[in-house]
């Protein structure tokens, strides 16, 4: 008797959840194929990307989402649409507006990915209303965005893959006082929310301190909002780490698996003679023995844990030092030129890597050496107008030239990257045999010319037409 009532409120449960289907029973021709980029990216980047899915033959669309306080010129604007498939844009830190925004892709969307930290914040606002795709959560976004939270949760995890820092919110004597105290010198400062080396400093006595700390509070609000930068401005202060800089991308898993991309080795703008952080040259493979690797993957294991990354690519900078390597940072997207230097050195795409890790899908990383590799930061000597650019053409010659991008013009303003500027242009060169490589690098440090002045703002026409790129 009880089964036949069983039997009998089955079959009506049949007949009423027979008219409740799904968008994909109802409509089969629907296809999750659309692949969010929250903020924008390098039309190199988007590209790549376009490039390598019709390669792997796979279909997708690339939807762009971004805040509507973006303003882009009309030439940009065309360069948008002619790279991705849908564009929309709302209040980003409005829930009702992303909902609302989002919601008629909800059933075709495939993955999410961000390109850039200065949309990290927005990347964490849009996840929660994307419930259904593999992300990271919100709140490890804002871990690997915010430095000072970063150091905090890395000395929790493992105090020994972390420098000494103390952060600070002013520069009164008393703060000045603590950190010098807790840290000593040479010591590292650097803003907790910026990227690319912005406002980056080291300093090795009391009174240089106190000017960079000056300097500092007094750029650093209207550098946070220049780069859209939602957190209280606050200044991390680290002990300097002395040794040799190393990078390494990973992909993580849901549930924390790690496969690790090659390592690439690091040389900073001061190294060769910039007072200075940003990266002037990447190089891979390395000439590191496996067990150092080895090592150096523990400890970027240990910081990608740390933070309690999941579904997505990390980048992880590390300082290979006397006592062992440390943790100088990482971020939860993609390395800078990683997608062109794995490709020449290894055959692999880094950019689908990126979207596969976040379907999931099995990614694909190669190990067997194909060329070496290397990218290349310019930036001016001094900084100043752009009076003169020459060599460009000349070192475009060279057998291991690759690609080149020319950001800056002659007339244009050159900043250090430490006061928030960017590269007058960037250079990738690959070469099978080290060792040409390593000539051809020498050839274009001796070749390029980038002489630039205080005085006058942009060219006149006929000084660029005399000062061209040659």
């Amino acid at each position: 008797m009880v089964q036949g009532k069983n039997k009998q409120i089955t079959t009506i449960l049949s007949k009423v959840y027979s008219h409740v289907a799904s968008p994909q029973e109802k409509h089969p021709e629907i296809k999750k194929d659309i692949i969010i980029v929250v903020g924008g990216a390098p039309k190199y980047t988007i590209t790549a990307l376009k490039s390598a899915l019709k390669t792997h033959r796979r279909k997708a669309r690339l939807m762009l989402i971004h805040d509507t306080k973006k303003r882009f010129t009309p030439a940009a604007q065309e360069m948008l649409i002619q790279l991705f498939d849908i564009i929309v844009s709302c209040d980003l830190k409005s829930p009702t507006a992303i909902q609302s925004t989002l919601l008629p892709y909800q059933n075709e969307l495939l993955a999410i990915t961000c390109r850039n930290d200065q949309y990290m914040p927005l990347l964490g606002n849009v996840i929660p209303h994307v419930p259904y795709l593999k992300a990271p959560t919100s709140e490890s976004l804002h871990w690997a965005s915010d430095k000072v939270l970063m150091r905090r949760r890395l000395r929790i995890h493992n105090r020994t893959i972390n420098p000494v820092y103390r952060v600070i919110k002013d520069n009164s004597k008393a703060s000045i006082k603590n950190v010098i105290d807790a840290v000593g010198f040479p010591l590292i400062v650097k803003p907790s929310g910026l990227a690319a080396s912005r406002l980056v400093s080291i300093c090795y006595h009391r009174e240089e301190l106190e000017a960079v700390l000056k300097k500092i509070f007094r750029k650093i609000e209207g550098v946070y909002r220049e780069h859209d930068v939602g957190s209280t401005p606050r200044v991390l202060i680290e002990q300097y780490m002395d040794g040799q800089m190393y990078s390494i991308d990973a992909y993580v898993t849901k549930r924390g698996k790690i496969t690790f991309c090659p390592m690439v080795a690091v040389k900073t703008g001061r190294q060769i003679g910039f007072d200075d952080f940003f990266g002037y040259q990447q190089m891979t493979p390395t000439n590191l023995s496996k067990e150092s690797i080895m090592t150096a993957e523990y400890v970027a294991t240990e910081a990608i844990h740390a933070l309690g990354l999941r579904n997505t690519t990390a980048h992880v900078e590390l300082m290979k030092t006397e006592e062992g390597w440390k943790v100088i940072e990482l971020a939860a997207r993609p390395g800078g030129f990683r997608n062109e230097m794995y490709e020449y050195s290894y055959g692999f795409s880094h950019t689908l890597n990126d979207i596969l890790i976040r379907i999931p899908e099995k990614v694909f990383v190669p190990r067997k050496v194909r060329g070496h590799s290397v990218a290349m930061k310019f930036f001016a000597k001094e900084e100043g107008y752009i009076t003169k650019l020459t060599g460009i053409k000349k070192i475009q010659d060279l057998k291991s030239f690759q690609e080149i991008r020319i950001n800056k013009a002659v007339g244009d303003y050159c900043t250090y990257a430490k006061n928030g500027g960017s590269s007058v242009f960037n250079l990738i060169m690959v070469n099978k045999d080290r060792s040409k490589l390593l000539a051809d690098i020498r050839r274009v440090e001796q070749t390029i010319k980038i002489e630039t002045s205080r005085e006058g703002g942009r060219a006149s026409k006929s000084s660029k037409k005399n000062n061209t790129p040659d």
